[in-house]
């Protein structure tokens, strides 16, 4: 079989160093990668690299192995364009159309999907102009990813640092994987909580649960390829931030509503695959507790913590906001799962079967989504990202 054919675009940025490990990762998972850097790039990553890394010649104008009409050709042969770095005056070309070299050429004949990774300095992503161009592919179809958080350029720090181009590659082979289907969450902003809260019970303890959060990140990793915009509420878990996600890192479940609910706010759906606990210790200790010889220690006294996934399906933040909830069973578990459906009242269920060895931590899942007019969707055993894109299969439509 053909490999896939790459085309990674690289604009004037510091980042563009970054974007030679991003080359590597398409090239190692068995991608035909062809380099198109602008003349501004080349002051910061030469001809010579990318040529090396991609295997093809890296050229920056129409003008040369005209005989190829390469202007044309690269575009219409390309299963991905993937532009990263993506400064802001690359976004204005792709934007408005123009074409005075052979990437603005390229990015106009692409009829395949399009991913841009912005990076720029804070003022520069956040000034009107920027986000008019960003809105504007989005609309369009194309990827735009929200910039990381961190350090910049010199000692600034902001949003608009280059995601990580792992998590780029991840999005990418997401993109890769849908094909030329639509990005059918273009548009939308999706909110997704992830983890396991953690109750403090002193200074040194907590109560908590063993989700890891991959499920949440799954699901948040698979909205980005789809279009979405997604804001990520994650709780205690120490996987790196997607790429174009806004991560929220909160420990509690009463700092996991507030995050939620604040996001929840124009979004059009929210997907709570967090474990948030039920209960929290009903007196925090200013010291650690002390194990005393001969003593036993007292009780720990619980209270009930908020019921999010009840609040937020009750009280919608805007007319048509789907909400997705999470059941994590034991036993019984469709039964537990359609009485929890119809307590909570939100519009889908995802019910897993979660033991000591089973689903959490893991890589893998299986589930059935239940849906209040008795359809149930069973998930076999894979891939997170299989159960995510499940989920989003049937969000979708109900969005629309």
């Amino acid at each position: 079989m053909d490999k896939p054919k790459v085309v990674l675009g690289v604009s004037g940025g510091i980042a563009a160093y970054k974007a030679c490990e991003l080359l590597r990762r398409l090239t190692e998972s068995g991608h035909d990668v062809r380099v198109v850097p602008t003349e501004s790039a080349l002051h910061f990553v030469g001809e010579a690299t990318w040529s090396a890394l991609s295997g093809h010649p890296a050229v920056t104008q129409v003008w040369e192995t005209v005989h190829e009409v390469p202007h044309v050709r690269i575009g219409q042969q390309a299963d991905l364009v993937v532009v990263a770095p993506a400064t802001a005056d690359m976004l204005a070309k792709a934007a408005h159309g123009l074409a005075d070299d052979l990437l603005t050429n390229t990015l106009l004949t692409a009829r395949c999907p399009v991913v841009f990774a912005p990076a720029m300095h804070t003022e520069m992503w956040e000034n009107a102009a920027t986000q008019e161009n960003v809105a504007t592919l989005r609309r369009r179809g194309a990827v735009v990813l929200e910039p990381a958080v961190g350090r910049l350029t010199g000692v600034d720090t902001g949003k608009g640092r280059f995601p990580e181009p792992g998590e780029i590659f991840e999005v990418c082979r997401r993109v890769l994987a849908r094909g030329a289907r639509e990005p059918d969450l273009a548009g939308r902003h999706v909110v997704i909580s992830a983890g396991g809260t953690r109750e403090p019970l002193d200074p040194v303890r907590y109560l908590g649960n063993r989700s890891s959060g991959k499920q949440g990140y799954a699901l948040a990793r698979t909205a980005v390829a789809r279009g979405a915009r997604v804001t990520l509420v994650a709780a205690n878990s120490e996987l790196p931030d997607p790429a174009g996600v806004d991560v929220v890192h909160v420990g509690t479940a009463v700092q996991l509503r507030e995050a939620v609910i604040k996001a929840a706010a124009d979004a059009d759906a929210v997907v709570m695959a967090a474990a948030v606990a039920d209960f929290r210790p009903a007196r925090y200790a200013e010291g650690k507790i002390k194990k005393r010889d001969g003593e036993e220690p007292e009780p720990v006294a619980l209270v009930r913590n908020p019921d999010v996934l009840a609040e937020l399906s009750a009280d919608r933040a805007r007319p048509g906001q789907i909400v997705v909830g999470f059941a994590a069973e034991t036993d019984d578990v469709l039964a537990n799962g359609r009485a929890k459906l119809a307590r909570k009242g939100c519009d889908l269920l995802v019910v897993n079967e979660v033991g000591e060895r089973r689903t959490f931590g893991s890589e893998e899942n299986e589930a059935v989504v239940l849906a209040p007019d008795g359809t149930e969707t069973p998930v076999p055993h894979g891939p997170k990202e299989a159960l995510a894109d499940t989920v989003w299969d049937l969000v979708s439509p109900r969005l629309a």
